[in-house]
Order: structure tokens, then C-alpha cells, then sequence
């Protein structure tokens, strides 16, 4: 058999199966009229957001059954005033539930709407001051322009206060000059008031001649031939997949989860489990990667480049529809997704979820001195991914879970340097990589919200590190290892880095389940020890990326914190997310918690990175730890050629 793709297909009707699957476009049709009878709706009234409200955890676990009613959440956004607000609507009522005014000073601005980019662009060629820039750069056909308009952030410049704004760059790109981030037009930026649809200020430096050497990949003269020594490898399991799709649920070797999407978020996962000795043991009650922050390290003219791209851009708009053989490999199953553009009608981004399983390598293998015995075992993998471009980069967020109950987090990170000028010689925030061309260094930092829920909802966080101990009458020959465990009681106790010198893990304990030797059951979160948010302290990105100043965080939970950075992410002058919600110190110890976990790549480009770069992984892995009392995949058959 060979590589074959089943679609799932969100169901149509107005109501989901479970409260946590998917907004349906039945349901945001539907959602759409209840707004417009409110009058909520009238005159140029957009949508910058709309996806479900989901159910608090208590009400979905209750005894007495989930909640009958679904609600969608939308943010709203006169085009003409500015006024946003942000509306809870019940369905089953068929009302508005809830409805508040933002207040832009202190709440910030909704996200980018899908018309700003077209607005912004359409402003700044218009300008006569914008266009006097551009001649002065040789460039007069402002249709061979593309202008970037980008998050604008909060400086407390004087006269942005309150203004919905996006600062615009420019890039050339016409048949000449085929791909646009080769060619920069370094010096000059629009700010651009979006209500008021024009520049408030234009910026502009400094003039340098614009890159010329192409970056089109796909040109033969730039790529050279393409090679003909690669021999097909085809991927094939002819009995078809062993995972079962019912809906939105996943069920895998003894895993079990519900699997949703949500423009903001993209991909999220909701109750984990996985099976052992006939009885599902929840692990994680809902995993997604809910903010990520990119600030640029480059301190001339672009300073201000820091975009979060969940919070500011909704990740999950942006799926890409994957295609096999191309994007995925094997017997796969796609669920789509639904999405709303500005006017809040549905659109379905189709095979926007791919799921498949594939060979990971060796499981367990020994050959036993003694008895002679060989035996190898094949790890495999359940994979449950998608794919997102926002502007340059493209980023895929990946799930992992193995036959032996580990589940890892993937990122992988592609696409295209968001480019500048180079000034020349060896500057120390910048590469160059074509003549005159830079790619300044930047961070991707992500948040990993993972709601646990390990063998129950009673959990506490233990900090791990390991260490030697010095020799003395307990250790004579000094060679004595040993676990130094902390546990975290409170909410600011467990604001915390990692230590790769320590081997720093956090394990994340049940209060209530003990294994076979009396110990809690547990899941250890293992991360990788990469910086975390390297800007000053003091500056504006670090107070509105509070999240990414720590590696980990844990709070009690609470189902209005779902953003690491707040529910309005553009524009917020900073404070909100994180270091507000643990700002009554709550106690965590065998609570209900919430783990935010903050991982990624700090990238001082390469040339190999250009023109496209080649995939960069980030992620983090947690495995269990005394979960089961012995190794769980001894049941796992050997290969059909026994070994």
C-alpha cells in the first residue's frame, strides 16, 4: 500500500458532539446572528477574534455530565472609531452574555485584522512623504513596493497613546526582484494610524543602496540543477493506521486525547490519558502553545521589531492546508480546521491537522551476556502536527507521544530571515548573508501552557537538580550522586530557570497516587537550557513579554488564564499575563495547577540560513517518572524477522 491520506472533516451541524471540540462554522454562523440582533454588528464593525469559549475543567468533569450550553468569544473593532469589545455569546441561550469596552491606554489593541495589511499598504503609498523617500531610493513605480506592516508595540512615544497603530517597512519585489526579502529598503519607516488611515510620522534615517542579488530559490540560476541521486523512500504500513479517529477523538495504544483548534492557538490537546493495567490515567487535562514572542536584537532603526505571533497575529489563522508527500508522510488521517476572517463568516483551512505514526528508532534492546538472548524492540511514535506561516518565518508546532508514555513538544522553525540592510564589516548584531544584505539576531521564545492533571487533579511541583557530593566519612572515594529535590509551594516560589550544569528537571507529582513502593506517581517536565528573554530588564519587550523572563512558571489554575501574556497582547503597555496572575501568590501544593513553559532558540543567522532556512528544532519532553512500576512496553511484540 502506499502513501494514502484519510480527511476528517469538522462535522456540520450547529451543535459539537463534546464541549471541547472545535467551534463548527454552523456555530459561528450562528453566533454571528446573535451579535448582529444585539446590534454589535452595525456599520464597520470587524472581527479580530472569534473562537470558542471553552467550558471551565469542573464543569466538563463534573459527575452530573459536561455543560449542555457552547459559547464563543469574540473580539470586535469599529474600523471607523477603534472601539473594541470584547463579547461572550451563549448559543444555547441564543444572548450575549457578557460585552466590555477596552479601554486602548490600559487594555491595549485587539489583534491585527486581515484588511490592516492591505490598509497599511494602500496608506503609505498614497503619502506624499512616504513616496518622496522612496524616490530618493531610485524606486518612483510604487507598485514594485510591498510594504510590511508590522506590530507597532508600546514605547510611550508621545502621540501613540490610545492610536491603533503598525509601523511599515518596505521591500522591493516585481519580476526583477522576485523575492521580496532579498531586497530591503533599509532607512525608512511609516507609522501608520489604522483609523485614521494615514502615516502620523515617517522615519527616516538613513539611505543605502538596496540589495541586488536574487534570493529566489526556486530559480535555476540561483539553486543550480536539481540533483537526480535521491531514490524514492516510501513509508507504507499495509494494514493501514493503528490510531482510531471518532470525531475529534484520538486513540492510539493506550493514549487518548481530544484534539481541537483555535485561530489563536492553533493546535490544542485536551484530556491526556493513557492506559494501564485496563483503566485511563489522565496525564495532561489541555497542552497547547498559546504565545510566542520574537524580539529582534538589533539596536539602530528597527529597535522596535518584537512581534508575538499568537497574541498580535493569531497563530491558527494562518494554518497552512498540508498536502502529502509533501508535508507529511504516510498513512495519514487530517482533520480541518475553521477559522473567520474580518467579517466573522467561516472559512475552512482543509487538512489543517495532520496525524500519522512512524517509526522512532529502538525502543529497548539487550543482548544478555548469560542466557545469549537478543532482543531488540522499535519505538514508535503517535504524530499530531500543523503548520503555520506568519509573514517570513514558518513554524511547525508538533505533538509526540511513544509506546513507553513519553510525550515530547516539537517546533520546527523554516522559512525566511526577516532582512536589512548589513552596515558592513563585522557587526555584532547582524549577519551578512548576500552582498549588502543582513539578517539581524532575534529570539523565537514560545510558551507552553500545559494544564496537568496527574492521576487526578491534586499535583505539586518538585525542582530536581543533581549533584555530586563532596568525598567525607558518608562518601570516602568522593564518587557519591545524588537528587537534590525542592518542592515549589507557591506560585512566586516557582517562577524558576533551568540549570544545565544541575541537570535541572521539574517533576510534577500526584498528592493522592503513590506506585507500588509508596512513592507519587509523576511526570517530569525535562527542558532544554537555552537563554531565556535576553532584552534589559527595563525595557518595553521585557514588560510586555513578562513570561519569557523564566523558564518555568506554575499558577492554580484558573479558566480565565489561558495567555501567558494577557488576553490583548498589541499595544499593551506591559504588566499583564503571568507576573500579574501570580500576583496573589497562591498556594500550588497539591492543587490544581497549570505549568507555563518557556523554550526557544536564540538565532544569530548563518549563511546557510539563507535563502530559506533549513529546519531548526526547539522543544521539551516529559516522561514518566514512577507513573508505572515497571517498564510498560514489555508487551510490545519484536519485528515480524524476530530479533
Amino acid at each position: 500500500m502506499t502513501d494514502a491520506a484519510l480527511r476528517v472533516a469538522q462535522a456540520p451541524g450547529p451543535a459539537s458532539a463534546h464541549p471541547l471540540d472545535p467551534a463548527s462554522a454552523a456555530e459561528f454562523e450562528a453566533g454571528r446572528r446573535i451579535l448582529a440582533a444585539a446590534g454589535l454588528l452595525a456599520g464597520p464593525v470587524r472581527f479580530a477574534y472569534y473562537g470558542l469559549e471553552e467550558p471551565a475543567k469542573e464543569e466538563v468533569l463534573s459527575p452530573a455530565g459536561p455543560p449542555a450550553g457552547r459559547r464563543l468569544r469574540a473580539f470586535l473593532i469599529d474600523a471607523s472609531s477603534g472601539e473594541s469589545t470584547d463579547v461572550v455569546v451563549s448559543l444555547a441561550q441564543g444572548a450575549v452574555v457578557s460585552a466590555r469596552t477596552l479601554d486602548p491606554r490600559t487594555d491595549g489593541q485587539v489583534p491585527i485584522l486581515d484588511q490592516d495589511f492591505a490598509v497599511a499598504e494602500e496608506v503609505v503609498r498614497a503619502d506624499p512623504g512616504w513616496r518622496e523617500a522612496m524616490a530618493r531610493r531610485g524606486l518612483t513605480d510604487v507598485t514594485r513596493i510591498r510594504a510590511c506592516p508590522l506590530t507597532a508595540g508600546s514605547f510611550g512615544f508621545p502621540g501613540e497613546e490610545g492610536r491603533r497603530l503598525v509601523r511599515v517597512l518596505a521591500f522591493v519585489h516585481d519580476d526583477e526582484h522576485g523575492y521580496a526579502w532579498a531586497h530591503p529598503v533599509d532607512g525608512v519607516a511609516a507609522y501608520v494610524d489604522l483609523i485614521e488611515r494615514r502615516v502620523i510620522e515617517l522615519v527616516d534615517e538613513f539611505e543605502v543602496p538596496l540589495p541586488q542579488e536574487s534570493g529566489d530559490y526556486d530559480d535555476p540560476e540561483v539553486r543550480g540543477p536539481h540533483r537526480t541521486t535521491l531514490r524514492p523512500l516510501e513509508i507504507t504500513q499495509p494494514e493501514g493506521p493503528s490510531f482510531t479517529l471518532d470525531g475529534h477523538l484520538l486513540r492510539w495504544e493506550g493514549w487518548s486525547m481530544r484534539i481541537g483548534f483555535d485561530a489563536r492557538e492553533g493546535l490544542t490537546l485536551h484530556q491526556i490519558s493513557i492506559g494501564d493495567g485496563g483503566r485511563d490515567r489522565p496525564v495532561v487535562y489541555r497542552a497547547s502553545i498559546p504565545e510566542m514572542v520574537v524580539p529582534y536584537g538589533d539596536p539602530r532603526f528597527r529597535y522596535w521589531q518584537t512581534y508575538f505571533d499568537s497574541g498580535e497575529y493569531l497563530v491558527g489563522k494562518w494554518a497552512n492546508s498540508l498536502e502529502l508527500g509533501c508535508d507529511c508522510l504516510g498513512e495519514i488521517a487530517y482533520l480541518d480546521a475553521t477559522v473567520t476572517g474580518d467579517s466573522g463568516e467561516p472559512r475552512t483551512i482543509h487538512n489543517a491537522i495532520c496525524i500519522h505514526e512512524e517509526d522512532s528508532g529502538i525502543l529497548w534492546k539487550h543482548t544478555d551476556i548469560f542466557s545469549g538472548s537478543a532482543q531488540s524492540r522499535r519505538q514508535r511514535r503517535l504524530v499530531v502536527s500543523f503548520f503555520a506561516t506568519i509573514g517570513n518565518y514558518d513554524y511547525g508546532f508538533y505533538w509526540y507521544f511513544y509506546l513507553d508514555g513519553t510525550i515530547e513538544c516539537e517546533i520546527k522553525l523554516t522559512g525566511a530571515l526577516f532582512t536589512a540592510a548589513h552596515p558592513g564589516g563585522n557587526h555584532p548584531h547582524s549577519t551578512e548573508v548576500a552582498p549588502g544584505l543582513g539578517a539581524p539576531a532575534h529570539q523565537h521564545l514560545f510558551s507552553a501552557r500545559l494544564d496537568m492533571d496527574v492521576d487526578g487533579l491534586a499535583n505539586a511541583v518538585d525542582e530536581v537538580d543533581v549533584a555530586g557530593l563532596p568525598a567525607g566519612p558518608a562518601n570516602p572515594y568522593g564518587n557519591a550522586l545524588v537528587q537534590q529535590v525542592t518542592r515549589l509551594r507557591t506560585e512566586s516560589q516557582a517562577t524558576r530557570r533551568a540549570d544545565g550544569s544541575r541537570g535541572r528537571t521539574w517533576r510534577v507529582v500526584s498528592t493522592e497516587r503513590a506506585n507500588r513502593f509508596g512513592h507519587p506517581v509523576s511526570y517530569t517536565l525535562y527542558p532544554e537550557a537555552a537563554p531565556v528573554l535576553l532584552a534589559d530588564a527595563g525595557s518595553p519587550v521585557a514588560a510586555r513579554a513578562g513570561f519569557a523572563r523564566q523558564h518555568l512558571w506554575v499558577t492554580r489554575y484558573d479558566p480565565a488564564q489561558r495567555y501567558p501574556a494577557g488576553d490583548f497582547v498589541n499595544q499593551h503597555p506591559g504588566g499583564a499575563g503571568l507576573p500579574d496572575f501570580i500576583s496573589g501568590d497562591r498556594d500550588i501544593d497539591g492543587a490544581d495547577i497549570v505549568l507555563w513553559h518557556t523554550f526557544g532558540p536564540t538565532h544569530f543567522p548563518r549563511l546557510e540560513d539563507w535563502p530559506v532556512m533549513p529546519v531548526a528544532r526547539c522543544g521539551f519532553t516529559l516522561k514518566p517518572t514512577g507513573f508505572f512500576d515497571r517498564n510498560p512496553t514489555l508487551d510490545v511484540p519484536p519485528p515480524p524477522h524476530h530479533c
